[in-house]
């Protein structure tokens, strides 16, 4: 197996041993095949790409083509089903994360959320200067193509979870090149690229 990511190192520090697990968007199945190999979780993954979900399924996961998008988490899942819900760079590409949120929390005990900072200060000085939609290694779309509908920054994020009575468990700041330092820690919504948030109802 590749070296793992630090995003991949926290989100398993995170996840119990033996934990049955539901990775929404799950791609070609890589964290889910991760997780089983260190902590022998189970589970089932959730992917829109056709192409993915086979790559996924040939891996040995088990991968339900799906679309986040449509309520599918409890059309397939009942309440409690799962210890963690994860996803990783997808909240900011559905249509109403607030209610997926919901969804993610009613049918696991505990979610996992990973996504880009909109608020990082790379963003912050291409939009100030340069007068125009950031883009980076972190967000590396045109405004016009991008897959991104509703990005935010960890204020965003833990205010919503405030209005919602959910619990920021833990968080971790990273930067894309799977880093954390000391600025990160101390004004992450600044510093920090990508935020990894563990939740769960109150």
């Amino acid at each position: 197996m590749s070296k793992a990511s630090l995003e991949f190192k926290i989100i398993t520090k995170w996840v119990s041993k033996n934990a049955k697990v539901l990775d929404l968007g799950c791609g070609d199945g890589r964290l889910l095949k991760h997780l089983n190999h260190k902590l022998a979780v189970t589970g089932y993954g959730m992917e829109i790409d056709p192409e993915k979900t086979v790559k996924a399924i040939k891996s040995g996961i088990n991968v339900l083509q799906s679309n986040l998008d449509r309520n599918d988490i409890q059309r397939y899942f009942a309440k409690n089903s799962f210890e963690f819900i994860i996803m990783t760079q997808a909240l900011q590409v559905v249509r109403r994360p607030d209610l997926l949120l919901e969804q993610m929390l009613i049918t696991g005990k505990e979610s996992i959320i990973t996504f880009p900072n909109f608020a990082h200060w790379r963003n912050r000085v291409q939009l100030f200067f340069g007068g125009k939609m950031p883009q980076n290694e972190a967000l590396p779309y045109n405004w016009y193509d991008t897959p991104n509908i509703h990005l935010c920054t960890f204020k965003d994020f833990e205010e919503l979870c405030k209005n919602n009575n959910i619990e920021i468990v833990a968080r971790s700041v990273i930067n894309k090149q799977n880093k954390t330092t000391l600025c990160m820690k101390i004004a992450p919504n600044l510093f920090g690229e990508v935020a990894l948030y563990r939740i769960k109802k109150y």
